[in-house]
């Protein structure tokens, strides 16, 4: 029998796998391991056929609770072969699943749940057991505020062992996985599916809501340019690659939760045995590359296709990890969270690319692209969604200042909001940024305004140098610099750095952090 998902799991997850044949593996407490499941070293599997009796058990079960089509659960639960399963039953019941990050703060998350306005909220249980007392004081104290799951108004469905602090009430996610008598789920491109919270504070929180419609939109668009099929093995916990992989007849594995690359590169390298596909955001494909480049991990030869994403794909990154897997082909996929991907460029593509910026490829089939009066980007297609608690709209006007190419090509030039004025110029970091990286001796490169004394802006290039780069740099990059920046854009001073701040889980560059740790320098 074919194999569907494979996911390894920390202690706590529930889940059972009757049946033979091999699909989504995860590891879980030999406790909870059944004698009859199929199961493979670590793990255990599950064929299409028994994931889609998951799904449809879900399904029918959380109808058979009460949860109506049209509502909404808000999801915190860690991913997992389980997790995927719970997500897409709600979807299949008619519900809509709210992604929310449950560490964003008490004030914010109360924000963005009233704007969501769930009716079902399904979480970890020790999430539920950490917001009360006395754990939720250890916390505080550690400097984790987290939210009182127990004290929302919903219906809850929780995930692990029972703790104290998890409503008496609340449904067990192994409930809702037994068998049921097997039915059909309609079909819906105008379901809301997902919601997905982005920008916005806690006064005026913003989500962006995907119908079943726009995802299936997007799944179909990536796989115009990655090859998902029978044979494929994608090693991922992202739903944007590991979906397609199913759809496409592939198999889709997970690595552990929490696992961070850069961290764990072994760890990584391990996930990888057997697998054609990977996603990877930047800042981990540097820290596996050193790992690979100092001899400590070797990927396996089965690595087709390694997807880059969330943050800027830069050339000196491209060259380094061409050089150190050369049988690998590396996509970096531009797109945001109202509408991905919009574009895929490989990196034959970005290094070949000769002008100022970044290139990030010509819009994939089916999505628009155009350069408003201001210099943004606008972007449309089927695979758009819409915010919630407002209509629909046919396009998208991103914070990305863009050009196009003479053959439809996007070539961006920094985000509008990350603008530096210094006097009478506004300079745009993301325009010559992707220029300065690729001179010898730097590996990243970073353009902020640092106030002065009259509130100016004073532009400093922070430069992290390649590894063994002689002394010199900074007057070598100096000295190339009016050949590759507008004298409009030179900074007035050039600061080594060891590294950059980063934050959030896709490690973006953490320019506030950057900016305020170079005026305290300066003090």
């Amino acid at each position: 029998m074919r194999r569907a998902f494979r996911g390894t799991r920390k202690d706590g997850c529930e889940g059972t796998s009757r049946g033979t044949g091999t699909a989504f593996r995860g590891t879980r407490p030999a406790e909870v391991t059944e004698p009859h499941a199929a199961t493979e070293p670590a793990g255990v599997t599950l064929t299409y056929a028994q994931l889609g009796d998951r799904i449809r058990a879900v399904a029918a079960r959380l109808t058979a609770a009460g949860f109506a089509p049209g509502q909404r659960m808000l999801f915190s639960v860690r991913p997992s072969p389980d997790s995927v399963v719970l997500a897409l039953g709600v979807v299949a019941a008619g519900g809509t699943v709210v992604f929310v990050d449950p560490g964003v703060g008490p004030a914010l998350f109360a924000a963005r749940t009233e704007l969501a306005a769930p009716g079902w909220a399904a979480a970890e249980s020790v999430l539920y057991a950490a917001g009360r007392r006395p754990l939720r004081a250890l916390a505080r104290r550690r400097g984790v505020l987290l939210p009182d799951y127990a004290r929302l108004p919903v219906r809850h469905v929780r995930a692990g062992r029972w703790l104290p602090g998890v409503p008496r009430n609340a449904v067990p996610l192994r409930s809702l996985l037994r068998p049921v008598p097997r039915r059909s789920v309609a079909s819906d491109p105008g379901q809301d599916a997902v919601v997905v919270f982005t920008a916005g504070t806690t006064a005026a929180p913003k989500a962006v809501v995907h119908t079943r419609g726009s995802l299936g939109a997007a799944l179909d668009v990536l796989s115009t340019r990655c090859a998902l099929g029978p044979g494929t093995r994608v090693h991922t916990d992202q739903f944007l690659l590991g979906l397609p992989a199913l759809v496409g007849g592939g198999h889709w594995s997970m690595p552990p939760y929490g696992l961070a690359p850069a961290a764990r590169p072994d760890e990584l390298a391990r996930g990888l045995d057997g697998a054609t596909h990977t996603f990877l955001v930047p800042a981990d494909l540097a820290a596996v590359l050193d790992a690979v480049e100092r001899g400590q991990v070797a990927l396996p030869a089965s690595l087709r296709q390694v997807l880059l994403g969330a943050a800027p794909v830069l050339p000196p990154l491209l060259r380094r990890a061409g050089a150190a897997l050369p049988g690998v082909e590396f996509l970096a996929v531009y797109g945001m969270t109202e509408i991905l991907p919009v574009a895929v460029a490989t990196a034959a593509e970005k290094l070949a690319h000769p002008g100022p910026g970044d290139l990030v490829g010509t819009p994939l089939p089916g999505v628009r692209a155009r350069v408003d009066g201001d210099g943004r980007l606008v972007v449309g297609g089927a695979n758009l969604g819409h915010y919630l608690g407002e209509e629909p709209a046919d396009e998208h006007t991103t914070g990305d200042l863009a050009t196009l190419t003479d053959d439809g090509a996007i070539v961006l030039g920094g985000r509008a909001t990350d603008m530096i004025i210094r006097g009478r110029t506004n300079i745009y970091p993301g325009l010559h940024e992707p220029a300065i990286a690729a001179l010898p001796g730097v590996a990243r490169a970073v353009l902020v305004g640092v106030p002065d004394a009259i509130g100016d802006d004073r532009v400093v290039l922070a430069v992290v140098a390649a590894a063994l780069e002689p002394p010199g740099l900074a007057d070598r990059v100096r000295a190339a610099l009016p050949q590759v920046v507008d004298a409009s854009a030179l900074p007035d001073e050039i600061v080594l750095v060891d590294d950059m701040p980063v934050a959030g889980r896709t490690r973006k560059t953490d320019r506030a952090a950057l900016r305020d740790r170079l005026a305290r320098a300066r003090r």
